[in-house]
């Protein structure tokens, strides 16, 4: 089990980002949470085996069609034992 915590920059509010995030988590059985940040990211916390977390995690660096994602800021924490996905 593992946890990341991404910070993603660009145009991600407003094109369906969050929910395409959440569809590509339980696709893989990946647990978390999305939502929007004040200053126009994305906050995204996962949380998984490895192998699924990391695939989620390469979807935010592309994003759904219509975004445009710039840098993604990716930081390991402890799992905490989420279940499901929500966005927030």
């Amino acid at each position: 089990m593992v946890r990341r915590k991404l910070i993603v920059h660009g145009r991600v509010q407003g094109v369906g980002f969050r929910f395409a995030v959440a569809r590509a988590a339980a696709q893989r059985g990946v647990a978390g949470w999305a939502r929007n940040r004040p200053d126009g990211a994305v906050e995204v916390v996962l949380e998984g085996e490895e192998e699924a977390v990391a695939a989620v995690a390469e979807f935010c660096r592309r994003g759904p069609r219509g975004a445009s994602v710039t840098d993604v800021e990716a930081t390991a924490e402890a799992p905490t034992g989420l279940s499901g996905f929500e966005t927030r």
